[in-house]
């Protein structure tokens, strides 16, 4: 099965036990596992030559890489250009940019890997079919000594798999716990740098065929030591009982606008945003909603999340030469 070996559950590759880790630690903890308790490395994965070959061979465009130093992260005219005769395509990786750029110290981030790299592709369908939540693949290349973020915490869980060479990361606990999408650090970017600045819960260096893992919300950073890092960090994008609430009310207010009482226009003059001009209309929308609300069957709201679902995963490949080839000759099954 894609990203299996040697019998091996993608989740085993990434942590010793994934019984434990799914009862123990999900969502919960920062977890760093070394190689020597992993069956292999990651280099069946990703690579350097993989990289060379995706911004030098393959035409990859913005928003699939984007390149960030000291913390920011650059325009896409700092690293791409036109494609040349024959191609009206204004955004691909110039090489010599982005070679200058990488030399003098900045991060390249291929994103999106799971959609342009087959192994990542395979491993991660697979991966996310174990975890039975959506999630995403990009890849970091730092250069030596070189940090491409500040301190910060993302809003989805993270493993981080060390490709090659190695990194200094130190991860500190969460000062927003489990943050939403619209939750970013950015908007706690005082607290972050407080946090920051506090003893980590982990600092080690990760070397290659190391994994950790960070829950949503764990501030982090790193840096490169000594020689090119690359590492893979995939990202876990959970369902919540937010996704339950938001589709939840969505029902409800599908059904509200089958009654007439709620879809009727509010007097002429009306003040809207005077509280005691609106006051009788809220307390009616409040009990009819509530109403609608415990009237939503489960099976709905589980049909909405599935269809959520398949719109937020990446389907399984299917070339549209084969798939024609296959039916023009049905075979007997």
């Amino acid at each position: 099965m894609p990203g299996q070996t040697a019998g091996h559950s993608a989740l085993r590759r990434l942590v010793a036990d994934p019984d434990a880790f799914r009862r123990d630690v999900w969502s919960r903890e920062a977890l760093l596992t070394r190689a020597g308790e992993l069956p292999e490395g990651f280099t069946d994965l990703f690579s350097e030559s993989a990289l060379d070959e995706l911004v030098s061979r393959r035409g990859l465009r913005t928003p699939f890489i984007r390149v960030a130093r000291d913390g920011t992260t650059l325009p896409n005219h700092a690293f791409t250009s036109g494609g040349g005769v024959g191609a009206g395509i204004a955004d691909q990786v110039d090489d010599a940019k982005l070679s200058a750029l990488f030399a003098g110290g900045a991060t390249i981030v291929l994103q999106a890997l799971h959609r342009t790299w087959s192994p990542v592709l395979d491993f991660s369908q697979q991966l996310a079919h174990e975890l039975a939540h959506p999630l995403q693949v990009n890849a970091y290349v730092t250069p030596p000594q070189s940090r491409g973020f500040d301190d910060h915490y993302d809003v989805h869980d993270v493993f981080v798999l060390q490709v090659s060479g190695r990194k200094h990361w130190r991860i500190h606990a969460p000062v927003v716990d489990a943050p939403l999408r619209d939750q970013p650090w950015t908007a706690h970017r005082a607290a972050v740098e407080q946090a920051a600045a506090e003893p980590p819960v982990i600092d080690a260096v990760l070397e290659p065929g190391d994994c950790l893992y960070l829950p949503r919300g764990f501030i982090h950073a790193a840096t490169a030591l000594g020689d090119v890092s690359t590492h893979l960090t995939m990202g876990i994008h959970p369902w919540t009982r937010h996704h339950l609430a938001r589709e939840l009310l969505d029902a409800a207010l599908d059904e509200l606008a089958g009654d007439p009482g709620i879809r009727t226009s509010f007097g002429a003059g009306v003040e809207v945003d005077d509280p005691f001009a609106i006051v009788g209309d809220v307390e009616t929308v409040r009990e009819r909603l509530a109403a609608a609300v415990r009237s939503v069957p489960a099976d709905e709201i589980a049909r909405r999340l599935g269809d959520r679902r398949r719109s937020a995963t990446r389907p399984a490949p299917v070339g549209p030469v084969a798939q024609l080839r296959a039916s023009q000759a049905p075979d007997a099954d």
